[in-house]
């Protein structure tokens, strides 16, 4: 079959007129019609059309139907069945996958003599198949339309074949006007008319060409139609490079083109959607040049530089489409179709400046969205709080991440390093808040915690005294007093959080801080009022007033504890640790960094820092009053977070530089990112409790979880180090190991511990044994490198040598490393790692100590094991909050087809 096409063109075209591209008398066939684009798009296009779809095939599936609002579109096996039951159409729609469009077209040609059109949706269709697409076509006088496209669309007749031009809502941006479009791109097809309806200018016939390499309906065969339709007075063109489709046409009537692309010219190979690549002078430089000859003007038309003439202007952003098309058009005489409808200025409508103060240029104000969006932003505003969509986490973590190439880690956005030079109780506050609190908020954690550290009278110091006499060690102690601080211990607590929130969340206040804040609106019922209050058998606890005290002692302003104070009573522990925590989350909770959900559990998190601390301090030193002989009050309102973990570990009060190592040293070991066993622990047990029902996860469980997942390889190794250190320097006469005037020959300590140990591991070889592997050196990341480090040696080293101090420990293991690769001990120079650094700071730290037997060799050994679990304990929580709001149900265990069988 042989149709004579145009006169003058050296290929078929039939289309004479844009008028005639969609009309409401073409039927439509749909291939692949219940595919999950067609299933979307197809309903809405045969709605807005009238009803043009006559049938869909898709094998297998004869006698279904597609469901659309104006009725149902009968589904058949293949085209020849649906003509044989009698339907008729002249336009096929194809949404075959690419291997599939080739005999999804012949199939068309072949067995419907009376086809004109066919517009191909599929994108990426090889050159080979687009070839014989195209002959297919040639050869029986049928016009294509596509691929890679969203079809086709009249704004007079209201019709849309194919994909999604105009979106879900096509008669919101398909407005009648003077103005065709044609667009490589099917998305900015609808979104530029929805600019230039902006100002005032509708649409007759819009076409989304496509941009895979061949364009089967270009812009050539777009200028003829243009030209011979009376509706259209103008043209808008949205070019991307690659081919010659645009070069050389006669436009015989205005025309606004917008030629992108610049940057895909630094490209080496095809990027889908973004269509053939530039070749020789078909980049976007060259098509801008061959419009700017074509309209006669002299550059780019921009709102500085508008350069436009009747004919056309050309433009780089399709947000000066508009713009321009309204000069030209005056240039010609020619005046809107219909009344502007707004403008393209920036009009936010949700606002989140992050507590910033932003110059006013940038500080836009916010205007009223439109119907039904207003309602929508409305309920958003009231929605206190982040919400984190959830997902798989297995392997993956929302709070911390290791760098691949320095394998430092951070969290929230904080590397290790940064965090080792904060005060302790900011890192504590970071896996609840997400930021570094400031000076007020530590203060506030500070108490709260301390109010949980003396466990005197409780069981749990009878369980955890228990453990340690049992021979467990400090993770399994640590485990057993978090088993005990379970959901009936913080539920009351947790729910005065709760009440907090949701008596402020629609009361306008920013600041947990803010004292003044008017609360005369806020009421409390009767139930909610005995919520806060102390009951009769909290009478003898004088926890809640010491609390009170430190917090005016220290400054702290809180106008959740304002509010609480004002409802007459005596307040309980809880609802005093309810409002410091509400506090120091507010903030964040209402710039939306932190859910609602970590808000309200905060203060399970406090009570299990400061129970998990104490749990490390045996029970004869918790007193009625004292902790480990320091009162009540003196702790509640002096102390930090660094002072209790000090005392957890060594029984006193550290000094200003015990602190600051002791610091350091917490903060390099807050996080190893989520492949941690540590954090798989405190994120499988969360996975197993199901985050999808948040109310079932017990997070002092998940706690145990990454205590139970610590040991003396992964925590441990510090304490291994630290009996190492003991063995070297036990009988050799140190008195401070700060002094570097010590009179010690560390290399040939250093070396003759690496000739002893070299013909230990001969022996050991020998024998066919193991050997045995030194604490403290070795990384498994720097493995074969000539000479490999741990970045958080490498930082102490510097940091210590900024502050001109000096540790013998340190300066052992670094000849140690050095000289058991010169003896032939090591095939390349080891690292040394951070467990050496744990064991080295503390060793110094704790050196005077134990030569005057205060403290013993066993005490040095718990405290290395000990300041590894006080820094994991804050990386813990970080993975549990963020796998508790983000992840699925048990999404940490590992599929079937992945675990293997050894025998």
């Amino acid at each position: 079959m042989y149709r004579q096409g145009i006169a003058g063109f050296p290929y078929y075209l039939g289309i004479d007129s844009l008028d005639q591209i969609a009309t409401r008398d073409d039927r439509v066939c749909v291939l692949n019609i219940l595919g999950g684009e067609s299933r979307t798009v197809t309903p809405v296009s045969h709605a807005f059309s009238g009803g043009s779809v006559v049938f869909g095939t898709s094998p297998g599936r004869s006698g279904q139907v597609l469901k659309t609002a104006i009725g149902d579109i009968p589904v058949f096996n293949t085209v020849l069945e649906g003509l044989k039951a009698g339907h008729r159409f002249n336009t096929g729609v194809v949404y075959l996958p690419p291997s599939g469009v080739r005999d999804g077209v012949a199939e068309l040609i072949r067995v419907n003599p009376e086809l004109r059109k066919i517009v191909i949706i599929t994108e990426k269709i090889a050159v080979h198949d687009a070839r014989e697409i195209r002959a297919m076509a040639q050869a029986n006088g049928i016009d294509i339309v596509g691929g890679n496209c969203l079809g086709v669309a009249d704004s007079w007749s209201r019709v849309r074949i194919g994909g999604a031009l105009g979106g879900d809502h096509p008669e919101e941006s398909l407005l009648k006007g003077s103005i065709a479009v044609f667009s490589n791109s099917g998305g900015f097809t609808t979104t530029i008319a929805q600019y230039m309806a902006t100002a005032g200018w509708g649409t007759t016939t819009l076409i989304s060409s496509g941009k895979d390499v061949y364009i089967q309906y270009a812009a050539r065969d777009f200028a003829h139609g243009l030209s011979n339709d009376p509706r259209s007075q103008a043209a808008v063109l949205y070019v991307e490079p690659g081919g010659y489709y645009e070069k050389d046409i006669d436009w015989t009537k205005p025309v606004v083109a917008c030629v992108v692309g610049r940057w895909k010219s630094k490209l080496t190979r095809a990027v889908g959607h973004a269509g053939a690549m530039a070749g020789s002078g078909d980049s976007a430089e060259d098509k801008e040049r061959w419009f700017i000859e074509a309209f006669g003007t002299e550059g780019i038309f921009t709102p500085a530089t508008p350069h436009a003439s009747a004919k056309g202007a050309l433009v780089t952003n399709i947000a000066d489409i508009p713009a321009a098309l309204t000069a030209v058009m005056a240039l010609n005489g020619v005046d809107t179709d219909f009344a502007p409808r707004g403008s393209l200025a920036l009009k936010p409508w949700i606002a989140n400046d992050q507590g910033l103060r932003l110059p006013p240029d940038i500080a836009l104000p916010l205007v009223t969205a439109p119907a039904p969006y207003a309602g929508q932003i409305a309920a958003l505003s009231d929605q206190i709080g982040a919400v984190i969509a959830r997902q798989s986490m297995k392997d993956k973590s929302g709070a911390s991440v290791m760098d691949g190439k320095t394998q430092v880690t951070s969290v929230h956005g904080h590397t290790v390093l940064d965090l080792a030079l904060l005060p302790l109780n900011a890192m504590f506050a970071l896996p609840l808040v997400h930021e570094i609190a400031d000076a007020h908020d530590r203060a506030l954690l500070d108490i709260a915690v301390a109010a949980e550290v003396n466990l005197v009278g409780d069981p749990i110091l009878v369980a955890t005294d228990a453990a340690r006499e049992a021979g467990n060690a400090p993770n399994a102690i640590m485990a057993v007093a978090a088993g005990i601080t379970g959901p009936r211990r913080v539920e009351r607590a947790l729910a005065c959080a709760q009440a907090l929130i949701e008596l402020f969340a629609k009361s306008g206040l920013r600041d947990g801080r803010d004292v003044g804040f008017d609360t005369s609106a806020i009421t409390v019922d009767d139930d909610t009022r005995r919520l806060f209050l102390a009951t009769e058998d909290e009478a003898n606890d004088p926890r809640p007033e010491a609390m009170l005290a430190a917090i005016a002692a220290r400054g702290g302003r809180s106008v959740f504890l304002t509010f609480l104070q004002g409802l007459g009573g005596r307040l309980s522990r809880d609802a005093i640790l309810a409002a410091i925590t509400t506090t120091i989350a507010w903030g964040p909770l209402v710039r939306k960094r932190i859910s609602r959900l970590t808000a309200e559990t905060l203060p399970w998190y406090l009570r299990l820092y400061g129970v998990m601390v104490g749990a490390t301090i045996p029970g004869e030193h918790h007193q009625s009053g004292s902790l480990w002989g320091i009162a009540r009050a003196e702790r509640f309102q002096n102390w930090t977070m660094a002072d209790l973990c000090c005392l957890a570990m060594t029984g006193k009060k550290p000094g200003p530089t015990e602190a600051l190592y002791i610091q350091i040293l917490i903060g390099l070991l807050i996080s190893n990112g989520p492949g941690a066993i540590s954090a798989q622990g405190a994120k499988g047990a969360v996975a197993a409790d199901g985050p999808q029902t948040p109310e079932r996860v017990q997070i002092n469980k998940a706690m145990m979880g990454f205590l139970t997942h610590s040991g003396y390889s992964h925590g441990g190794n510090g304490f291994e180090g630290m009996a190492f250190l003991l063995d070297q320097f036990r009988d050799s006469g140190l008195t401070d190991p700060t002094n570097p005037g010590h009179g010690l020959d560390l290399k040939a300590m250093a070396r003759k511990f690496a000739l002893a140990y070299k013909a230990e591991k001969r022996n050991a070889k020998d024998l066919g044994q193991e050997v045995r592997a030194l604490p403290g050196v070795h990384h498994p990341i720097f493995k074969g490198k000539p000479e490999n480090f741990d970045p958080r040696e490498r930082f102490i080293a510097g940091f210590m040598e900024e502050r001109g101090e000096y540790n013998v420990f340190h300066q052992f293991y670094r000849h140690l490393v050095r000289e058991l690769f010169e003896v032939g001990a090591s095939p390349y120079v080891f690292c040394v790692n951070v467990d050496a650094i744990i064991a080295a700071l503390l060793l110094a730290v704790l050196w005077k100590d134990y030569q005057s037997g205060a403290l013993t060799s066993r005490n040095l050994e718990t405290a290395a094991f000990t300041v590894f679990l006080f820094g994991r304990m804050i990386g813990a929580a970080a993975e549990i909050d963020d796998h508790l709001n983000r992840g699925r149900n048990m999404d940490t265990r590992t599929p079937a087809s992945a675990c293997g069988h050894v025998l």
